[in-house]
């Protein structure tokens, strides 16, 4: 695989949390080309993250967002016909699905998929049905209250703002080491959107490596570190999220702010 591409951290960034020394890339995607049947959904897709960042993955609706993070979670579509991904030194790109989720890397989709039928504490048992494990319930229960107060309560009965955060735990309880999100704030209200927010924020500052996918880019971007930018599934953007809140142009041209 080529040198990954020399990316400069913004050490003004609010978030800074290590030496520039001690911050390598922790994921990488290098020349991904995936897709459905004969036609393409994302190409030349390249981009870095160093551990305990967030990346914001934005462009309009159909740019390959939710296509990139399924090429990266390894799903059966679209299929990967070319490119490399690498998370803590191991090849995912040579992965199953489930080799994947087990090597760290847990997606949580627009849709959620709670388990109907469970509550919300079989759900998150469920999840750790096999090793490795990640978060105790405790832990879960300690930075999402409203779950442990709902825990024996059928989990598709649940607001969307606490399925959204069953979801998030559910990723949490097993070992992870690259966070996905797609569309978290979708349908939700403002409050629970601050406090989704809250929740990736101390996921962040915990050290785990976060993708988000949202639509609402100025709502991530704010806590983001860096930022891509999709358009007709190749990247039109790779930089700081600071750059992107700051530049107009780019966010009328690309994002339609």
């Amino acid at each position: 695989m080529p040198e990954a591409e020399n990316i400069k951290f913004d050490s003004a960034h609010p978030y800074h949390r290590k030496p520039e020394t001690e911050r390598r890339p922790y994921f990488s995607c290098w020349e991904l080309q995936s897709y459905y049947g004969e036609s393409y959904v994302v190409q030349n897709i390249s981009f870095d993250i160093r551990e305990g960042e967030v990346l914001a993955l934005l462009g309009r609706n159909g740019a390959g967002k939710t296509s990139t993070l399924r090429t990266i979670a390894r799903t059966d579509l679209p299929s990967l016909r070319y490119g490399e991904i690498w998370l803590d030194h191991q090849p995912v790109h040579e992965m199953t699905s489930y080799q994947a989720a087990q090597s760290g890397i847990q997606l949580v989709p627009e849709d959620r998929r709670i388990i109907g039928g469970l509550s919300v504490e079989e759900n998150l048992k469920l999840a750790q049905i096999e090793e490795p494990h990640g978060w105790s319930f405790e832990r879960i229960y300690e930075s999402f209250p409203r779950l442990a107060e709902r825990r024996k309560q059928e989990a598709v009965t649940l607001s969307g703002g606490e399925q959204q955060m069953l979801a998030v735990a559910r990723a949490l309880a097993r070992d992870l080491k690259l966070l996905m999100l797609d569309e978290p704030y979708e349908g939700l209200a403002p409050v629970i959107r601050e406090e989704i927010a809250r929740i990736v924020v101390d996921i962040r500052d915990l050290g785990i490596t976060t993708i988000i996918v949202e639509q609402d880019a100025m709502a991530v971007l704010r806590y983001s570190d860096r930022a891509v930018i999709l358009d007709s599934g190749e990247i039109a953007f790779s930089g700081s999220a600071a750059e992107v809140r700051e530049n107009k142009q780019l966010l009328e041209h690309y994002l339609s702010v």
